[in-house]
């Protein structure tokens, strides 16, 4: 009998969906998302960590679909602004319903005045959940500095104006493969695999 390899990525990201597929592309997973399952739950991130946060929204997807489950919290920390955004990163801006670029804009006015460079890190938590509420957790993070102009269409929230200085472009300017590398995500959920790989060989 033929093991159901079926894991559930909880996010309807279509950026984050796009990264993630591609990191386990080689894993032989059937590899769903919440909209295909018809699955629409809104989990409240009130958690204190990162952790916390993609461990929450783990166990529910799981518990909900009766599917493994893999999701991700992650955050930009900027050293001039005492580690902000951080776990509000997706609620930075003050704006109801604010967009990827209202977010950029709002960052980009905190940081008006403040010497640079502005040194900041991208941090991520991957949370693997069983049905049984069991998690496996891996992280990643990658360092880099806030620019004050856009730069490159590739990627998605503050990709356009985190800088990676030793390339000399931002993480919206690389191509998947070399994002599936570098980033904070894609070292978090290659830190990850071996977890999957032995969840699956249950």
């Amino acid at each position: 009998m033929k093991t159901v390899r079926n894991l559930l990525i909880a996010t309807n990201n279509k950026g984050k969906v796009a990264e993630i597929k591609a990191l386990l592309d080689s894993e032989g997973l059937t590899l769903l998302t919440p909209f295909e399952l018809g699955l629409a739950l809104e989990i409240l991130e009130d958690g204190r960590t990162y952790a916390e946060n993609a461990s929450k929204k783990a166990i529910a997807f799981s518990q909900a679909s009766g599917m493994i489950a893999l999701a991700d919290d992650s955050g930009l920390e900027v050293d001039a602004l005492n580690g902000q955004p951080g776990l509000h990163s997706h609620r930075f801006s003050p704006l109801p319903g604010a967009s990827d670029a209202d977010r950029r804009k709002y960052l980009l006015e905190k940081l008006e005045g403040i010497q640079r460079p502005w040194t900041a890190c991208f941090h991520a938590t991957v949370a693997l959940a069983l049905p049984s509420g069991q998690v496996q957790l891996a992280t990643g993070q990658c360092k880099g500095e806030i620019i004050p102009k856009e730069l490159g269409s590739n990627g998605f929230g503050y990709d356009p104006i985190f800088l990676i200085p030793e390339l000399g472009r931002t993480m919206a300017e690389l191509e998947m493969n070399e994002k599936n590398r570098l980033s904070h995500r894609a070292r978090a959920v290659q830190n990850a695999i071996p977890v999957i790989r032995k969840i699956f060989a249950r």
